[in-house]
């Protein structure tokens, strides 16, 4: 977690029942209208990843793009979107992965990294891990290596961080929210 992790926390809206009975929804919309915490949550990635060597920031479509895109500004690398099927528009591997309600595709330009490239992975959120490890496994047959997966916020009780750490990806979180909170 973040030094600033409590703080990023305390802006992000929950919203009970939505979008159905039982799920507290985590809103991120507060955070990004909030421009000293939106500031501190761009310094949480920044910080952390400063003195990695890293060639690329892989953000997920498409609230990952609101953080990658900065962070690959701050960090001097390259920023490549892992869109939804269909919205890129050169030759493209895909991915497909399972959600609670069926299943859905993530695609990645087929010349976005070269072999050993060293990227970075950012979402918003994991929730069932199913689409970091999605993209993870989109860059490793791109012939890039997944140093991290990272979000703003983690789920931990529903299990996706430690699915993504089973399959051998360390996980960043700014923060997290367990079920009760």
């Amino acid at each position: 977690m973040s030094i600033y992790g409590d703080y990023i926390k305390s802006v992000i809206r929950t919203v009970p029942d939505w979008p159905q009975p039982g799920v507290n929804f985590r809103d991120i919309t507060p955070l990004l209208q909030n421009s000293a915490a939106f500031r501190k949550l761009i310094d949480s990635f920044v910080h952390r990843y400063q003195e990695m060597d890293l060639d690329a920031i892989a953000a997920i479509d498409a609230r990952g793009f609101i953080v990658g895109a900065p962070v690959a500004y701050e960090l001097g690398c390259s920023f490549v979107p892992v869109r939804k099927k269909g919205k890129l528009p050169f030759k493209t591997i895909s991915q497909t992965y399972t959600l609670e309600y069926g299943q859905a595709e993530v695609e990645l330009h087929s010349d976005a990294f070269r072999d050993g490239d060293r990227i970075l992975v950012v979402d918003d959120l994991i929730a069932t891990g199913g689409t970091m490890l999605a993209a993870a496994e989109l860059i490793s047959r791109s012939g890039g290596h997944v140093v991290e997966t990272s979000a703003i916020v983690d789920l931990p009780d529903l299990g996706g961080s430690q699915r993504i750490r089973d399959s051998g990806h360390s996980v960043f979180a700014v923060c997290s929210f367990t079920e009760d909170e």
